[in-house]
């Protein structure tokens, strides 16, 4: 029996009566007519690809070129648990992969569009850039909580807004001026404002980025001087750098490379731990993190060091679950919640992506496989997965998830591979 759902304010007059058989059909065309231009030909996951970028271009705000996180709001990391989250909102930290993978699969219009909101959400003041904006820009996301709702299976509070919004997370500078080179080594002109607002991010990021914060994974818990936070610190002096070296932009690069030895000094010596024989998650830590996965794919440090092996090896010995990877073993001193959560799925495609680096294809081939089996009838994956019951966990569908899985299908292929493109070194 064909319905049509309607919503529109009250004010508003009665729109004309659709047919929706009619208007089913003009929607497959348009769906159809999208995925055509997809130019990645690798045969093998094609599926499982087109069905990402599928889920990428529905996950967008057309008037701005927006990009959710995911379309839900409180859906549990832990069954019956307090980790419910709002992810209706645009990080900043999903830029450099999702554009990418967007350029990649030779959607460029959609890049484009990302970028250029990305431009206006960070704009002004570069003391006021948050980690994370509306579907518009916006940047008041007050967090509250539903209070009459009893949650997914009993999973409460249910929350409207999210609060990480006022963090700290150095990070995001770095994925700021990463992707804003990316942009332009894919052809993507930049612009003098553009560059003025990098150069006014990179002065503020001089002065801050020592400092301790939330990190990736928005802890609610003490500040701490994460790892990870430092490097991307360094990514940000060193894309400005090559813009500078490529582009022929005007800079101060001479206090650019200093500042970029510095903190890459700093982190070989704080942020790594020889009775580990690993980076940890933060200084003076012994625990691991997944985020320290994409120190390689970030030029920090080649795949070949033996500090960098030495992190892979212990991620994937000592930070995984059957197999897939966690993002941290969770306490409620470190991130100031109820210990417990699944397995984190974009972490797990960074492990296959790092097994690659390593020339070990066939592991990560099955590391690959095995993730994209987890996806549901219709090839959509969650944030997380709880391996023992077979659920999954998080927000749904989720954004970074399917980032992941088509740039480890690129790594994976004979194509343009993520991992070379941003490390600008070749995989082994």
């Amino acid at each position: 029996m064909p319905f049509v759902l309607t919503h529109m304010p009250s004010h508003w007059s009665s729109s004309p009566r659709i047919d929706p058989l009619a208007a089913l059909a003009e929607t497959e065309q348009f769906w159809r007519k999208w995925s055509a231009r997809c130019t990645i030909t690798s045969s093998e996951w094609s599926e499982p690809v087109r069905r990402s970028l599928l889920t990428l271009k529905a996950l967008t705000y057309h008037p701005t070129g927006g990009i959710v996180a995911a379309p839900t709001t409180s859906l549990p990391e832990k069954l019956g648990g307090v980790r419910n989250w709002d992810y209706r909102y645009c990080w900043l930290r999903d830029a450099t992969l999702t554009l990418l993978t967007l350029m990649n699969g030779g959607f460029f219009e959609e890049a484009k569009s990302w970028r250029e909101w990305l431009l206006r959400a960070v704009a002004g003041s570069p003391e006021q850039m948050q980690i994370m904006y509306g579907i518009a820009g916006e940047r008041r996301l007050p967090e509250w909580e539903v209070e009459w709702l009893p949650g997914y299976e009993g999973a409460a509070p249910v929350r409207v807004g999210n609060a990480a919004a006022n963090q700290m997370q150095l990070d995001s500078y770095g994925e700021v001026m990463d992707v804003l080179y990316q942009a332009c080594k894919g052809g993507l002109a930049s612009t003098d404002a553009a560059w003025g607002m990098q150069r006014a991010l990179l002065g503020h990021l001089s002065k801050i980025w020592r400092s301790m914060d939330e990190g990736l994974w928005e802890v609610r818990g003490p500040r701490r001087r994460f790892t990870y936070s430092k490097v991307m610190c360094w990514v940000a002096f060193d894309r400005a750098i090559k813009a500078v070296e490529a582009h022929g932009r005007p800079g101060p690069v001479e206090h650019w490379r200093r500042l970029r030895d510095r903190i890459h000094a700093d982190v070989c010596k704080q942020g790594w731990n020889a009775k580990r024989g690993s980076f940890v998650q933060h200084y003076g830590s012994k625990e691991l993190d997944a985020s320290l996965l994409l120190i390689p794919m970030t030029g920090f440090l080649p795949v070949s060091d033996p500090r960098v092996r030495g992190t892979i090896e212990a991620i994937q010995r000592d930070l995984t679950e059957e197999g897939f990877v966690l993002r941290y073993r969770t306490r409620k001193s470190l991130d100031g919640l109820p210990p417990g959560e699944g397995v984190f799925l974009a972490c797990s495609f960074w492990l296959a992506d790092c097994l690659i680096m390593l020339g070990r294809r066939d592991e990560a081939r099955a590391l690959f496989e095995r993730l994209c089996r987890l996806a549901n009838d219709v090839g959509l994956l969650s944030e997380e997965y709880d391996p023992r019951s077979g659920r999954h966990l998080g927000n749904f569908p989720q954004a970074f998830s399917h980032v992941a899985l088509v740039n480890t299908a690129m790594n994976l292929s004979e194509e343009a591979k993520p991992v070379e493109q941003r490390a600008e070194k070749k995989a082994a």
